[in-house]
Order: structure tokens, then C-alpha cells, then sequence
């Protein structure tokens, strides 16, 4: 795959403080960039410098994160590219990064993890834990193994339109990769570089308790229909 060949999205919400070098880090590695206001309270638009290769769609209400990537996926459909790649804007990710996953997508419908790299400063122990909890399942309910299941910076094939998802949050990102794998569709990983901020400089919507309960009910409810619909899935 072509550099020119993906474009970047970026689903955020009041992260005022960091959205600019976010985007100004994807634009001064040449890609074309979407971001999507998910309900922002001063709209994004009032936030960003504009620039020919940053376009914004926007939520007028918050519809979560899930709906956030499909709104990109669905205008990156619209301007002819198949695949994607999401990341947060909250400063975590580094554009320079995205060449790596680039690079390993070599077959249609991957779906890339850019896993991170968590033996660095200011990571919180709750967070590694929730990601090893969140992998054991995810790694069952795919039978791929997975080893940052939670990571926000992915490759998606635009082909995830097709699936039937019925999760909006931040719940969608484990059950997309659950049925993309029921498709007999590819996951993979590539360790990627992240900046962690400080406690006190860090913005994130993810209600710990909340969105990890919601995150387990995605296994809870999909794990008794995993054979039948893994097999309908596939026919």
C-alpha cells in the first residue's frame, strides 16, 4: 500500500488543547486528514487553522466515539479511498507512526492495531491492566491473537460499513474487531511509538468503570452467538 493510498481520520471530542498539533502533525507528513467534532461545545471548526487538506464533519450532539469512525469511514468511502486509518486527538499519536501500519497492510479488509508500547513513562498500571483484560477477550472472541485490543490508532478497510454493529461508543472498537474476524477477515498488529502525558495534562472521555463494563458486555452478548453467527457470518 501507497501513502497516497489511505487518508487519516480523527475522532474527537474537547480536546481544544492538542486537536491543532494533532493535525498539524498529520498534514506535515503529507496525508489528507478528517476530523470529526463529535459535539464538540465550541466547534472544532472555531479551533482548527483551516488548510486544503483538513476537511471536518460534525456531530451537533455526541453520538460516541463507534459513530465518530463511521462517519469518517463513510466520507473516506465517498472520496474513493478503501481503507483508513484512525487515531485520537488527544496528542498520543505520532503521524510518524502511521507508515509502519502502511507498510504491513499487504492484502484487502486488514484491519491494523497500532499496538502500543507500554514500558514508558506516565503509563497508568490501571491502564495496562485494563488492556490485558480486554485482550484475553478479544483474543478469544476473534481467535486472532490481539495484544492492544483498546489501542485507538487502527487501519480499517472502509469495508466495515458492511457489518452489523450495534454499539456506538467506545465499546464499538472491540466489537468491530469481533465481527470483522467473523467475516474471516484479517487482524493484525504492529508496535507502534506514543507520547503518554501526565496525569494533569491528559484529556480522555473513557469512563473506566462505565465504558470497561460496556466493553464486557460486548463479550457477554456476543459470546453465545460466536459459532452461529461466526458461521453466517462467513456464507
Amino acid at each position: 500500500m501507497k501513502q497516497n493510498e489511505i487518508i487519516v481520520t480523527v475522532p474527537t471530542l474537547n480536546n481544544d488543547y492538542t486537536i491543532q498539533t494533532v493535525v498539524d502533525d498529520i498534514i506535515a507528513h503529507n496525508y489528507k486528514v478528517i476530523v470529526i467534532d463529535d459535539g464538540y461545545t465550541n466547534p472544532v471548526e472555531n479551533i482548527l487553522i483551516p488548510h486544503e487538506n483538513l476537511s471536518i464533519i460534525r456531530h451537533e450532539q455526541n453520538l460516541g466515539k463507534g459513530e465518530a469512525i463511521l462517519s469518517g469511514a463513510r466520507a473516506a468511502k465517498e472520496l474513493g479511498y478503501n481503507y483508513f486509518v484512525s487515531l485520537d486527538g488527544d496528542g498520543q499519536h505520532l503521524a510518524s507512526e502511521i507508515i509502519k501500519i502502511i507498510k504491513d497492510c499487504n492484502s484487502k479488509d486488514e484491519i491494523i492495531i497500532g499496538a502500543r508500547d507500554f514500558d514508558i513513562d506516565n503509563v497508568p498500571n490501571g491502564s495496562k491492566f485494563g488492556r490485558w483484560f480486554s485482550n484475553f477477550w478479544a483474543t478469544w472472541d476473534t481467535e486472532q491473537e490481539i495484544k492492544d485490543s483498546l489501542s485507538g490508532f487502527r487501519l480499517y478497510p472502509t469495508s466495515i460499513l458492511d457489518l452489523d454493529i450495534r454499539t456506538s461508543r467506545f465499546d464499538w472498537e472491540m466489537e468491530v474487531l469481533v465481527k470483522h474476524s467473523w467475516k474471516g477477515r484479517i487482524i493484525k498488529e504492529v508496535v507502534i511509538d506514543c507520547y503518554y502525558p501526565s496525569a494533569n495534562e491528559r484529556v480522555s472521555h473513557f469512563k473506566k468503570f462505565w465504558d470497561t463494563a460496556a466493553i464486557v458486555m460486548v463479550h457477554i452478548r456476543l459470546l453465545p452467538l460466536k459459532f452461529f453467527l461466526k458461521k453466517r457470518y462467513k456464507q
